[in-house]
């Protein structure tokens, strides 16, 4: 077998190897020792529930109002105080929109954070002495249904007609599967990162009482392809708690605190 013989049999795979390479350069979410410098442009502000979905009750309000209260708020917040990013919303309104609805506008805009935004409740009915903040990742236990989110949010990222030029290009190759569990790992660490200095603020700034930061398997994260986290602003059927979240004063602390959270994120992930 001659030379030019070999490097043909071992083209596709090259190829593969420059494509995958060059999708992660191209979506990459911090410096990680790379040349070329990350923009943070994009963050998806997902409001719980909505519409025919009410989401959890308290003594006299709703998880979706309450959820899209302060999203709204947060928007406005970012818009005001870090103009050089574009908030995305999910919902505006009392509407009820699918969970994979929700994925597919934050993949879509190419958004580089996701925050969904929710109060918790307890079993009890009211009156529960359950309080504070939650802050949520997704699940590593689950991992496939986000890597398969990664895997079709990075054909966004490849020529359109990647398929005629490239054929023998396999995404399921291990390469490719390679790059992906490098993405899920990136992103699972950036949430994690994000959800915590989003505590630290809510519990050392607002003085809030914190469960701490967990991961569980969520849908409404499963499907989006960067980093995410999903803030339990507090109990909804809890006292106290809910006067707070309905409050013009504790929806504000909240959204501040979240802006804060944001602006340390930037600087720490745009860090090369």
């Amino acid at each position: 077998m001659t030379r030019s013989t070999k490097l043909y049999k071992f083209l596709p795979g090259i190829i593969g190897l420059i494509l995958v390479a060059s999708l992660c350069s191209f979506n990459k979410q911090d410096g990680d020792g790379d040349n070329a410098p990350f923009k943070f442009h994009t963050i998806i502000i997902d409001a719980g529930h909505g519409g025919k979905d009410p989401g959890a009750h308290g003594a006299y309000s709703l998880e979706k109002n309450v959820a899209l209260a302060i999203a709204l708020k947060l928007q406005k917040a970012i818009q005001e105080q870090m103009p050089e990013i574009n908030p995305v919303m999910t919902r505006t309104t009392d509407k009820f929109v699918e969970l994979n609805e929700r994925a597919r506008i934050a993949n879509s805009s190419k958004g580089n954070l996701f925050i969904s935004i929710h109060c918790n409740s307890s079993p009890v009915t009211k009156g529960s002495r359950e309080r504070g903040v939650l802050l949520l990742v997704y699940g590593y236990h689950r991992s496939e249904e986000q890597r398969e989110a990664i895997r079709e949010n990075s054909s966004i990222f490849i020529e359109k007609d990647y398929k005629t030029k490239y054929g023998d290009y396999d995404p399921n190759s291990p390469s490719a599967s390679i790059i992906l569990n490098n993405y899920m790992l990136k992103y699972r660490k950036q949430s994690i990162m994000f959800g915590s200095l989003v505590n630290d603020q809510l519990k050392n700034t607002d003085d809030r009482h914190s469960l701490g930061v967990k991961e569980q398997g969520l849908l409404v994260l499963a499907h989006s392809a960067m980093p995410a986290v999903l803030v339990e602003t507090g109990f909804i059927n809890n006292t106290q708690d809910e006067d707070y979240l309905n409050s013009e004063e504790g929806q504000h602390a909240i959204v501040q605190s979240i802006v804060r959270a944001i602006k340390a994120y930037k600087d720490k992930i745009s860090i090369k």
